[in-house]
């Protein structure tokens, strides 16, 4: 294998097949990526159906990881990146698949971890899902046939993948790099927002809260955060509430 590689990691959301599995292994493989990670598949895990169809690939399967939400599987990221081929209602970055990898080899280059989110078979991510990533990957697809293959779609970013690895990682590999804050440092500060804003009465009426708060997650995965940046919005939230608790 070629985990000793520096790579980004491709994460299957809620995947429908096992099928599906085993063939964005093969793909991945094909391309010389190997970390996988699995976010609560359909059908259980381990995956039979997963192992047949991935032939030669089966180790890939064998060492990906099992995870029950995108969260977990994105907390140690620094920067994520979602699939999609349709509008979103939210404001995120998009980039085409060349230059969405270009910025993923970068960043790596930097010595950040990266993550590659694809959705269901059905019907693709969730914003939910959407506001946890950092920008959003964007297939030229037929607009009368979006639909594409999850597998088929690992296939084609895996293709860009092996085509910008060399070029842009020897370039980037010797820049200063800042301490980047990853995905369960960045979950942790909106749940902290979160919690307040609700003890505070924000989120109303209540038909609007759960769409409030998505935008709210939204917001923070857009910004490019340090760990410095989140001890002080940490910080900052402290203290208002530490002022308004004190009272007059």
């Amino acid at each position: 294998m070629q985990d000793q590689i520096k790579q980004p990691s491709i994460v299957l959301v809620r995947p429908q097949m096992g099928e599906n599995i085993g063939a964005s292994a093969r793909a991945m493989w094909n391309f010389g990526l190997s970390r996988m990670r699995v976010v609560a598949p359909r059908d259980g895990w381990p995956s039979k159906k997963a192992i047949a169809m991935a032939s030669g690939a089966g180790r890939l399967l064998d060492e990906a990881g099992h995870y029950e939400d995108v969260a977990s599987a994105i907390a140690d990221s620094h920067f994520t990146l979602a699939t999609t081929a349709r509008a979103r209602g939210l404001t995120k970055q998009i980039y085409s698949p060349e230059d969405a990898i270009r910025i993923v080899a970068q960043k790596i280059g930097e010595g950040q971890n990266v993550s590659l989110l694809f959705g269901p078979e059905r019907a693709g991510l969730e914003n939910e899902d959407i506001a946890q990533s950092n920008a959003l990957i964007s297939v030229p697809v037929n607009p009368e046939f979006p639909s594409l293959n999850l597998a088929q779609c690992v296939l084609l970013l895996a293709y860009e993948w092996r085509r910008a690895y060399k070029q842009e990682t020897t370039t980037h590999m010797k820049m200063a790099k800042l301490d980047w804050a990853i995905g369960e440092e960045t979950d942790h500060l909106a749940r902290h927002y979160e919690e307040r804003l609700e003890e505070a009465g924000f989120f109303f009426p209540e038909t609007k809260a759960e769409g409030m708060k998505t935008n709210l997650r939204n917001m923070w995965s857009r910004l490019p955060l340090t760990r410095a940046d989140v001890r002080m919005f940490h910080g900052m939230l402290r203290q208002m509430v530490r002022w308004k608790e004190k009272g007059p």
